[in-house]
This record gives structure tokens, C-alpha cells and sequence, in this order.
């Protein structure tokens, strides 16, 4: 954890445009966020994620995973250049590769879901097949969560879940919009409630340390 009073540091793991760190970057330059983002990091090369990064003066890297197809020598790739970096907390943020926390992050390492885990989770739901499948199924409701990471895909403790309402006539397209949306939102209050040591954070940073 930062040191009393400084900036929570953190880690950004991403694979597409960025939209979610561009968010992050807007609340801490407006000072809604006592952060700084220290490395982003990215499994595909051509991720727009890095040139935000770039632009902010953010340490970016690409680690490939089409080059490394093996999960550990992947993620032993990853925890080499975050362990290079200042870093109190790893953000998940359209990450679509599995990252394991290991013993270093195992209680601090925050992923957001387009979708109300439990349901609509798991490997094969990312991205855009997410609303897809919500869409097809006639829900009602749908919704964005910010979880914990554990060793499995979309699992660990639940900090904060949040719903939108499926319209009659919408599209994949619109429920992502309304889902990004409220995405906006909950990611920088998880990052807050973690760099205050919530309550409720510091009860699931105790659960995953069993």
C-alpha cells in the first residue's frame, strides 16, 4: 500500500483502446482520485491503451499473447515488469487474457465485468459477446461489476455491482454504452474505497488471504 496520505499507485492491464484508463486518467487530473497510474500494460501490441498511456507520460508495454501461448511463461512476463514498476494495486480493465495474482497480488487485484456476475461470466464472455448473450436472452436488467481476482476467470469477492435496465429495443451496441457508462463510474469508487482501506475492502482482502 502507498504511504500515508500519498497517491494510491496503479498497475492498468489492458487489451483494446483504453477507454477505462482514459477514464481513470480524467479523475485523477480533475483530483476526484488520489492516484497515479505507474505502468500499463497490454496483450496485444497494436492496443490504442498503450498510446494513451504514452501520452500521459505512463510507462507502457506490450506483452503478447499470441507470442507467448504458454499462461505461466505469459504471466511471468507480466510479473517482471510490474515488479520493475511502484505498484499498490492491479486494474483490470478490459483485460482479456487470464492474469495471475500469485502470492504478490493476491489481495489486490480489482477486474470490472460487463455484466452482474454471477450470471454471463467466465471464459468466452468479454467485451461486446457479453451484451450479445443479455440482449438474445431477453433479460431484463444487466449491470457492470467490480470484483476481486482470484485463479479463476470472472470469480472473487464482489466490492461493487451495479445495474442499468435492459430496454425493449436495444442492441448489443446501446447496452454497452449504458454498461460502460456505469463502468465509469464504479471503477474509480473501487479504487477509492481501496486506497482508504474500506471496511468492506479490507473483509475481502482478509477472505483472499486465507
Amino acid at each position: 500500500m502507498s504511504a500515508v496520505g500519498g497517491p494510491l499507485r496503479i498497475a492498468v492491464l489492458l487489451s483494446g483502446g483504453g477507454t477505462s484508463l482514459e477514464n481513470l486518467f480524467d479523475h485523477i487530473e480533475r483530483g476526484d482520485l488520489d492516484a497515479s497510474v505507474t505502468v500499463v500494460l497490454a496483450s496485444k501490441p497494436r492496443a490504442f491503451g498503450l498510446e494513451r498511456a504514452r501520452r500521459h507520460g505512463v510507462p507502457a508495454f506490450a506483452v503478447s499473447r499470441r507470442k507467448h501461448p504458454d499462461p505461466t511463461e505469459f504471466n511471468d512476463r507480466l510479473h517482471e515488469i510490474l515488479e520493475r514498476h511502484e505498484v499498490d494495486v492491479v486494474a483490470l480493465l478490459g483485460f482479456l487474457s487470464a492474469f495471475e495474482p500469485r502470492e504478490r497480488y493476491r489481495d489486490c487485484t480489482l477486474n470490472v465485468h460487463p455484466a452482474l456476475i454471477p450470471k454471463y461470466c467466465g471464459h468466452g464472455f468479454y467485451g461486446q459477446r457479453v451484451h450479445e448473450a443479455v440482449v438474445a436472452a431477453g433479460e431484463r436488467e444487466s449491470g457492470a461489476t467490480v470484483h476481486f481476482v482470484d485463479d479463476q476467470y470472472d470469480h472473487g469477492p464482489i466490492l461493487l455491482q451495479d445495474r442499468v435496465p435492459v430496454l425493449p429495443d436495444d442492441t448489443p451496441g446501446t447496452l454497452a454504452e449504458r454498461v460502460q457508462a456505469l463502468e465509469r463510474r464504479l471503477v474509480p469508487e473501487a479504487l477509492r474505497l481501496f486506497h482508504t482501506n474500506d471496511p468492506k475492502v479490507a473483509a475481502l482482502r482478509k477472505q483472499l488471504a486465507r
